[in-house]
């Protein structure tokens, strides 16, 4: 292992991505020996700068965090304490955040999708997106009676619970006592050049762009997971709570009109059916072609005075309303108009409940695009009640189904994405494996809470091959997704529960 080569190879790999210029070279390398303490090396040896593929940055780094931890650089305790280094090495690589904006700002004024493309290009160089991590990510399609379904099983991020592991979205530090609460969360501006902790992640490679969405200063990043292509934040410069309000219809569209080109959404604002960062004021979008958009609308509606709104429920195993126009006023207006109807509305026949003891349970999980130059936006109605019956909530994932995914059924789930936890990908391998051996897998307990599941596979498909295994698997857990979807469904798609939703309807059209 040869640090100076490293440190060589590593400059070379930020000049080849351009996260560096030629005349930068010898700035960096003065950069990397001193995070190494090293003095210095051979002028011969300072001029060897190699062109590095980004190819080769995950054996580089290793190799690094290897030779620092070997030198008591750093105490290696394990993925996040090596982290926080390698994080702090390509922080060395990177210009400062006014660079970047000034650079993204550039672009934009061309087209906001080259600006775009650069942006997540860098994100990637930068390894804030540890792209040999995500592309471990298992990724199929599920073709379900409501089009094809995406299914990932991600290995980028860690499951919940792994020990010494705390840098996702999952855990709110600024709710632990004890725990620091600079920067208050992982989506505060703060992170930006932060140094990270045993409990938090660092940001010397985190840069991201103010916008402007309503008046508002707002920060544009990538999501360091990518669950799909460009997966972007889109957070509150302040550090307030999840809201879903008119303005947050106002600052859907207006982000659409920047960025044309993606998608946007918010997590509902509310415990089970949200995201789990409620602390932070926040939207997630991206550049993908999710199932939800592809989904045809099956029943078209008129709501008096705007009469220039199309308006419909979407074919989709989740409770959709789907509205389309060119006038973006009317747009906000009605979906304010909804969102207003929907806090406040019952029907126990289909057991909706609006409050409960002066608890609020009605929202909605709000996604806009543009497709053929209208704007569009779909309202997912979304109940976080519980029950003696469904404790994990009424409207979420059942029992039944909790061995596949037990998390929030949040935006990214409702758009038709299903991002499981990476523990299945060896459970569901050694299910598999137990079916076609007819190994008991009901007496290992690796596995033994997919047993039910197991039996019924069997049952429906008879023989079951090394052959056709792994498609078969796939093809189930397609269908348990669907099955979650259709839980979290306000308006089941029975006769009865069309009627409602038809009812729910009628208030406002």
């Amino acid at each position: 292992m040869d640090i100076y080569k490293n440190i060589n190879a590593l400059t070379g790999y930020a000049l080849s991505q351009g996260l560096i210029e030629e005349d930068d070279v010898i700035f960096t390398q003065n950069r990397l020996l001193e995070l190494f303490r090293l003095d210095g090396f051979e002028k011969t040896l300072a001029t060897q700068i190699p062109q590095t593929p980004e190819q080769d940055l995950e054996q580089i780094l290793k190799e690094m965090l290897d030779y620092a931890a070997e030198k008591n650089l750093f105490q290696d305790t394990g993925i996040q304490s090596r982290n926080l280094y390698d994080t702090k090495i390509m922080g060395c690589l990177l210009p400062r955040p006014s660079y970047v904006q000034e650079k993204f700002m550039e672009l934009y004024k061309r087209s906001p999708k080259e600006a775009s493309d650069w942006f997540y290009k860098f994100s990637k160089d930068s390894n804030y997106i540890r792209r040999y991590r995500v592309n471990r990510d298992i990724r199929w399609i599920a073709k379900t009676e409501y089009g094809d379904m995406a299914i990932t099983i991600n290995l980028s991020k860690p499951d919940k619970g792994t020990p010494g592991i705390n840098l996702s979205d999952d855990v709110l530090l600024a709710s632990q006592p004890g725990v620091s609460h600079y920067p208050e969360c992982v989506l505060c501006k703060e992170n930006v050049g932060y140094a990270g902790r045993d409990d938090f992640q660092a940001g010397q490679n985190l840069r991201i762009i103010p916008l402007r969405l309503s008046g508002k200063v707002w920060g544009f990043q990538y999501s360091p997971f990518a669950y799909y292509n460009e997966h972007c934040v889109v957070f509150s410069y302040d550090h307030v709570p999840m809201k879903i309000s008119r303005e947050t219809f106002g600052n859907l569209l207006e982000f659409i009109r920047l960025f044309p080109h993606y998608t946007i959404g918010g997590n509902a604002d509310l415990p089970i059916v949200g995201g789990s960062i409620l602390n932070h004021s926040h939207y997630q979008g991206g550049r993908f072609n999710f199932p939800l958009a592809m989904a045809p609308v099956e029943t078209r509606f008129t709501v008096h005075g705007y009469e220039d709104v199309s308006a419909g429920i979407v074919k989709w195993p989740a409770s959709v309303i789907r509205l389309r126009t060119h006038n973006t006023e009317s747009l906000i207006s009605l979906c304010d108009k909804i969102l207003r109807n929907w806090r406040i509305y019952n029907d126990p026949a289909v057991n909706i409940y609006s409050q409960t003891n002066g608890e609020p349970h009605n929202t909605v999980t709000p996604i806009a695009r543009m497709r053929d130059g209208f704007y569009e936006i779909d309202l997912v109605l979304r109940n976080n009640i519980t029950t003696a019956e469904y404790p994990f909530g009424l409207f979420h994932t059942h029992e039944e189904h909790r061995h596949i995914k037990k998390e929030n059924i949040g935006l990214i789930e409702v758009l038709g994405l299903a991002v499981l936890p990476g523990h299945l990908k060896k459970e569901l391998s050694d299910l598999g494996n137990a079916i076609i051996q007819g190994r008991d897998y009901r007496s290992d307990r690796s596995i033994s809470k997919h047993a039910d599941w197991a039996d019924k596979i069997i049952a429906q498909y008879g023989k079951i091959s090394a052959k056709n295994i792994d498609t078969v698997i796939k093809t189930e857990v397609g269908k348990v997704f669907v099955e979650i979807l259709e839980n979290s469904a306000v308006f089941k798609r029975t006769p009865e529960g069309k009627e409602a939703f038809m009812k729910f309807i009628k208030t406002f059209a």
